[in-house]
């Protein structure tokens, strides 16, 4: 050590641990490797010409970045397509909400040395620097809904130093919580699914107003009206109010051993109550499917009725689909299909029984839905807020309504999709949710930000992952590669002779590869689809 060193700079190099990891030569550009350093794991990268190194897992679900897709300065999840630049480790894509830890790289004589600080040794994720409340700051942002594009606004606007008041109003009992999680395991504990702590929202400010539900919107006034009768002003909204499950509309849909998924509170009742129990799951819909394959080795008997020839059809084609089916039908669930229910018996309030339209009568204890949902927008009536027929609220692709100072985010919201032309769609994703919350607020504090995402899904089915990527509806013809009946493939979804979306199992990183040249304008193909020769995949 220099004896003339700084008492601050000697102090900071005994709190830190330097080891050299690589030959400068040893990694070629567009290359990531994990390395070892002081007992931590980084991941190293070279990126155009350049070393830097960052965390290894991916802050959503601790995804294995070295298994996913590098280009340029971002490295793409091959699990679930969040994002990260690998020079800073800011997540840039979602789902998730750290960023990853960023770790001093030093060349010197041809050898790559990292540096990464002892009290950093066990962390693997970072919360992005945030401002708190100042009292003094008069303006006040509500966010209606605490889903994630709530708590993504929210986390946005403290990020890029918004001082004002947020205040997120939801009518459920949680904080922002995993919903996808909830669907895959729903007798988890609600500690393991909630994504940010108390003790977070109070550090930065960020009121959050559980078990309340905003009834009407004066956007002339700038104010909300409440279900408890009290009104509440603001400078700025998010309506992000999301979707609630369709019910049936058959006799005996009311019945008390008729369920539906829509928050923790949902799942674990339906955990409970199918204990041992018959459980017919209506729909096919990737709700349905999940707590059918949950429920497989847990409820007495399952039945699933769906209304098409196979489970997921129209969005992921006949031939997943029925893949899909005989994965569950080994379980030994059974399937109704091309059906739907025409009446649920009753004794004595008590669900006893299935009828379905073609004539089946079907034993059940417990009946879950899973056939669709509605956007919450019935509380925007006479706002002057334009929706549309399916009476989802319309954004422009700045999150954006037609009335000033009100923006929209979420499942609730009708959007313009930049990989189709700004086509306006609505799909579900909790990845999409979390991007227009972000979208949203960079354009309330006047930085003109334009929504840019890639959709990205997954399911998973008796612990198989389907990963999904891009738009495929009204695709004409789909690709496959690998072998569907093998469980192991990948399916190009094609539409006027360009890949318009991708779905794997057990073919990573592919659709997250996809998604990046997707991200990047890229078009592909129906012929680089259908070549033998995929290394423009970089697989």
């Amino acid at each position: 050590m220099n004896q003339h060193q700084e008492p601050d700079e000697q102090q900071q190099q005994q709190q830190e641990v330097t080891g050299m990891v690589c030959l400068e030569a040893d990694m070629r550009n567009g290359q990531m490797k994990e390395v070892t350093v002081g007992g931590q794991k980084v991941l190293l990268v070279r990126s155009q010409g350049q070393y830097s190194a960052v965390g290894t897992k991916c802050t959503h679900y601790n995804a294995p970045l070295v298994k996913g897709v590098l280009v340029g300065d971002r490295v793409r999840c091959p699990f679930h397509g969040a994002c990260f630049n690998v020079r800073t480790g800011d997540i840039e894509e979602y789902p998730g909400l750290d960023s990853l830890p960023c770790y001093k790289v030093k060349l010197q004589d041809g050898k790559v040395f990292v540096t990464v600080s002892k009290s950093s040794l066990t962390v693997s994720r970072r919360v992005k620097a945030m401002c708190s409340v100042d009292a003094e700051v008069q303006h006040t942002v509500l966010l209606v809904g605490g889903g994630p594009a709530a708590l993504v606004c929210a986390e946005t606007l403290r990020q890029s130093c918004y001082q004002g008041r947020i205040v997120m109003i939801t009518k459920d009992n949680l904080p922002p919580f995993d919903k996808p999680k909830i669907s895959k395991s729903l007798n988890a504990e609600s500690s393991s699914v909630l994504l940010r702590s108390s003790e977070f929202y109070q550090r930065y400010g960020i009121e959050v107003w559980t078990g309340k539900e905003v009834v009407s919107v004066v956007p002339a006034d700038k104010v909300v009206k409440l279900n408890n009768g009290t009104s509440h002003r603001y400078d700025q909204l998010l309506i992000a109010t999301g979707c609630r499950a369709r019910p049936l509309s058959c006799p005996g849909w009311n019945l008390e051993g008729v369920k539906q998924l829509q928050n923790h509170q949902d799942a674990k009742e339906i955990h409970t109550s199918c204990l041992g129990q018959k459980a017919v799951v209506v729909g096919t819909s990737f709700i349905g499917m999940e707590v059918a394959s949950y429920l497989s080795n847990k409820a007495a008997s399952v039945v699933v009725v769906g209304s098409s020839r196979y489970p997921y059809e129209k969005s992921l084609g006949p031939e997943i689909g029925r893949m899909c089916l005989e994965m569950l039908e080994q379980q030994k669930v059974k399937f109704y299909m091309d059906d739907g229910v025409a009446e649920i018996k009753e004794e004595n309030g008590k669900v006893t029984g299935v009828v379905l339209k073609s004539g089946s009568v079907l034993e059940a204890d417990v009946v879950v839905a899973g056939i669709g949902v509605i956007p919450n927008s019935d509380f925007l009536a006479g706002s002057d807020l334009e929706l549309d027929s399916s009476q989802a609220v319309i954004v422009d692709k700045f999150m954006r309504t037609n009335v000033p100072d009100v923006f929209g985010a979420g499942d609730v919201t009708a959007f313009p999709l930049a990989i189709r032309g700004d086509q306006m769609i609505r799909i579900g994703h909790w990845q999409m949710s979390q991007a227009q919350g972000r979208v949203a607020a960079l354009n309330m504090l006047k930085k003109p930000t334009q929504l840019e995402s890639v959709p990205f899904f997954w399911t998973v089915l008796l612990g198989k992952s389907i990963r999904y990527a891009g738009f495929g509806e009204g695709y004409t013809e789909i690709i496959f590669k690998g072998n569907v009946d093998e469980r192991k493939f990948l399916a190009f979804y094609v539409r006027d002779d360009a890949v318009v979306a991708a779905a794997s199992l057990m073919f990573d990183p592919a659709v997250a590869q996809l998604a990046e040249l997707m991200a990047a304008g890229k078009i592909i193909s129906k012929a680089q689809a259908q070549a033998d020769d995929l290394s423009w995949l970089q697989m």
